[in-house]
């Protein structure tokens, strides 16, 4: 009997120290995350983040991306009083031409009406900004410096002033006094001049406008039928680019699809030379495999960066560095799919006495095809975002004007549209994709 209870007890004793184990890993697991969780932390200076955020700049940021900004500058050196969208040459308002809410009195003199009952006044080097509830608020800009008189003691918040310089924000506008210049920035809704400039004789006109002059017999500009006239403002807005920005596309999606059918030529070969059921011999197997590692373990921005150094800047060297990496990636997964091929399928084939390549075109190609086929097409949308990245780098394509529109810190709005077309891009990557799946790998339901 005591024989019998010493199995017993030992078994019991052992299967009490496993749950203890298990308890205490189940236990330190967590510990062990939450420690990481409060290095990074601290690491990272996560409660300093708070402090560095500038929230005031990235409300304008935010309201930039949607909106536009119309600049009235009067030159304090010159006294010249210039108006521009965005503040730029391109977008400057011709002589004799001035928004509504604009009102020019002599060389050097201008009163802006912004929204909700705000006002500024210019007069000479003098700048008076009426805002309801608080008072008048005026700056003068001398050799000295910048003499500000505020109805109160003490500025708020919204106003940032030095004796070289004076922000003022409001949610009507924004107004900035140095001694070189006297700006006033009134904000709207929308994406002006997006499809003609202010020089373009269509701009200001409906749609319905439009569409009269297409129809009508009376052309706006001699040697050329409205509907040409139309379309070639819209084209070279020098505003907005869209030429430059469609051709920014064509490029990244051609790094894309250079790079990853490339690639898929490459891979295809070298899988069966790396597939054990296809190389016998282990070195040359294993060599592949490891050329594989290799070109898969560099990040795609790495082989961008070493590539520019050697072939420089430009769409190729983009392509080339997704061909690289999904060298690795590709080849990795093919010799995969090969290896889990089905040998009766080959033996058929063989059979019928057809040669070695033969084999491999008739009895191995059409089974991993779908395999091929739906990595290679995953790839291809997924590149087309990567290539966005590569661009920024290698100079090319949409990546390209995206870093440009965001370095300038003024054309928010255009990081906007060209964030839109990227999202559009990948969305009709992801359409073609999934209509080739459908037709080339999905069966044929019944011919539907």
């Amino acid at each position: 009997m005591a024989m019998t209870d010493a199995p017993i007890a030992q078994r019991h004793d052992a299967a009490q120290a496993l749950f203890k184990r298990k308890r205490l890993f189940a236990g330190a697991v967590p510990l062990v995350v939450l420690a990481y969780l409060a290095n990074v932390f601290f690491a990272f200076d996560i409660p300093g983040l708070a402090e560095r955020a500038r929230m005031d700049n990235a409300a304008i940021l935010v309201a930039d991306s949607y909106s536009y900004k119309t600049h009235v500058t009067r030159d304090n050196r010159t006294g010249d009083i210039s108006m521009a969208v965005e503040g730029s040459a391109k977008g400057r308002y011709p002589e004799g031409m001035s928004p509504e809410w604009v009102t020019l009195s002599g060389d050097d003199s201008a009163r802006i009406a912004l929204p909700q009952g705000h006002e500024v006044t210019i007069d000479g080097d003098t700048m008076r900004y009426d805002v309801p509830g608080y008072g008048p608020i005026t700056a003068t800009a001398s050799r000295r410096g910048i003499d500000l008189t505020l109805p109160t003691a003490q500025a708020p918040d919204w106003i940032s002033a030095s004796n070289a310089r004076v922000n003022i924000t409001t949610r009507a506008g924004r107004v900035t006094v140095t001694k070189a210049r006297t700006e006033v920035m009134r904000y709207a809704i929308g994406w002006e001049l997006f499809w003609f400039t202010l020089d373009s004789p269509f701009y200001g006109k409906s749609f319905g406008e439009l569409a009269a002059l297409v129809v009508s017999g009376d052309r706006i500009k001699a040697g050329q039928s409205n509907l040409a006239a139309i379309v070639g403002d819209v084209w070279n807005n020098q505003m907005w680019r869209h030429k430059d920005v469609l051709w920014a596309l064509f490029e990244t999606l051609l790094m894309a699809f250079l790079g990853t059918m490339g690639a898929a030529m490459v891979a295809l070969p070298m899988a069966f030379l790396s597939a054990r059921n296809f190389t016998p011999l282990m070195v040359v197997r294993q060599a592949f495999r490891r050329i594989f590692d290799l070109l898969r373990g560099i990040d795609a921005l790495i082989w961008t960066i070493v590539l520019s150094r050697a072939f420089g800047p430009g769409p190729l060297t983009g392509s080339l560095a997704i061909l690289l990496t999904d060298t690795g990636t590709f080849g990795k997964m093919f010799s995969e799919a090969l290896e889990n091929v089905d040998p009766r399928e080959i033996d058929g084939v063989q059979s019928t006495g057809a040669k070695p390549l033969q084999r491999y075109r008739f009895g191995v190609i059409p089974q991993i095809t779908p395999i091929l086929l739906s990595q290679v097409l995953y790839y291809l949308e997924s590149n087309t975002r990567s290539a966005t990245v590569i661009g920024a780098i290698t100079g090319g394509g949409i990546g390209l004007l995206l870093t440009q529109a965001i370095i300038t810190q003024q054309d928010w709005e255009k990081v906007s549209y060209y964030i839109v077309l990227i999202v559009l891009l990948v969305v009709f990557m992801d359409w073609i994709s999934g209509v080739v799946r459908r037709r080339l790998i999905t069966a044929d339901d019944g011919g539907t």
